[in-house]
């Protein structure tokens, strides 16, 4: 039987008809029947697929309006990504007697600890900040069916598995563990298969309908010039809203000072950013008032700003899965995107070989007269001429020729 949102509570439907979703996409075909099923899973599909809603909807239809305790909880490794799941909760939990919360580090623990006496039956938050609520005896775990985790190969790779695992452990047995990622390396899938019950693996290919929606373009720098063919990048189209990635973020502020000197205003995301720094970021880039967003792997993960309409890759990434999870800011949902990577002559090949693993085709291209084009003519080089010399021939020496 083909899964319908008419399935699903009167509140869910409505908001499905709000939100303006006419059907579900592949992953929510695949990933959300499972969950119903109460079945452990792990779940790989690009980013913008809609993998929030694909555990989100099946999680709110199996809550019970008697439990007054969490009911389901998920676990993000970012602050943003916790609040952007948070938003999407509430619009779906309008009309419901039902209710989520969000719990981030760094935001004050009493404010937080407020918002359980009001019994949310949705838990959202980062490892750390659920773990201290759980040892203070705050967070009670006995009626969690469902744990999600979401950018599992982050959560798993950054440090956090330790609390991880108290969060699963302070649920009961029959607890059902899912994940979901853009990418699972294969050591992520054996971490994840250690915490679950005989898990199904789905995966979800890039659609031919989103690769022909998004376009991958490279241009060959030398990696002093590489700032500059940015800022030219920048020029070629006047409504481009662009986030640039790089590998280290010490360079960061540097990078946006010499910007600022070229007359193009860039907002700075790095994993030491206060919320209240990242939220003001965010918000003027959403405005306008940063064309530019110059970011690293860490700090824009799981970031979902609507109407980016170019990923460049400043500095190519060193695994293809930051590429996947990178490049996937752009074309969300069914939108067109531009991802650009900018390589000196030695990435070129580690970069072609990321679009044969991908199956993407990418296309060179130059900048010509304020343009990206991939017939610019070619540049001849100019051969220096010799001017002939009067200088007269020296003479040899008949006895040095003895």
């Amino acid at each position: 039987m083909e899964l319908s949102i008419n399935q699903f509570q009167s509140y869910l439907v409505n908001a499905w008809g709000k939100a303006g979703f006419s059907s579900f996409t592949d992953v929510q075909a695949r990933a959300i029947p499972t969950m119903l099923q109460r079945k452990d899973m792990m779940v790989e599909s690009p980013p913008g697929t809609g993998k929030t809603l694909a555990y989100l909807l099946p999680i709110f239809e199996g809550l019970k309006e008697e439990v007054k305790s969490p009911q389901g909880v998920i676990v993000a490794p970012t602050r943003e990504l916790v609040m952007q799941i948070h938003e999407e909760a509430q619009k779906f939990l309008k009309d419901s007697p039902f209710s989520s919360a969000s719990f981030i580090g760094g935001a004050d623990l009493k404010r937080q600890l407020e918002k359980l006496k009001k019994h949310p039956q949705i838990i959202i938050g980062t490892p750390h900040r659920l773990v201290e609520l759980i040892e203070m005896r705050k967070l009670k775990m006995h009626e969690v069916k469902t744990i999600v985790l979401d950018e599992a190969d982050q959560l798993l790779s950054s440090g956090a598995t330790k609390e991880i695992d108290r969060v699963i452990q302070s649920t009961l047995k029959d607890r059902q563990l899912v994940a979901f990622s853009a990418t699972l390396p294969q050591l992520t899938m054996e971490q994840l298969g250690k915490r679950m019950n005989n898990p199904e693996k789905i995966t979800i290919n890039a659609s031919l309908d989103r690769k022909e929606k998004i376009q991958y373009r490279y241009i060959v720098s030398e990696r002093r010039d590489k700032l500059d063919n940015l800022r030219k990048l920048l020029h070629t189209e006047p409504d481009m809203k662009a986030i640039a990635f790089i590998n280290d973020s010490f360079h960061l502020e540097a990078l946006a000072e010499k910007m600022k000197y070229k007359k193009i205003q860039a907002g700075v995301l790095y994993s030491q950013s206060t919320q209240a720094e990242r939220e003001a970021t965010i918000k003027k880039f959403r405005l306008g008032k940063y064309q530019l967003l110059l970011a690293t792997d860490v700090a824009a993960r799981g970031l979902d700003i609507e109407a980016i309409t170019h990923v460049v890759h400043l500095d190519l990434p060193q695994e293809v899965e930051q590429f996947v999870h990178r490049s996937g800011r752009t074309g969300r949902m069914g939108a067109k995107g531009t991802v650009v990577s900018i390589v000196t002559p030695g990435e070129e090949k580690t970069l072609l070989h990321y679009s044969k693993r991908l199956s993407l085709e990418m296309e060179k291209v130059e900048l010509y007269r304020g343009q990206l084009t991939d017939n610019a003519p070619k540049r001849t080089e100019k051969r220096q001429v010799t001017k002939p010399t009067n200088r007269p021939k020296k003479k040899v020496n008949d006895k040095n020729r003895k």
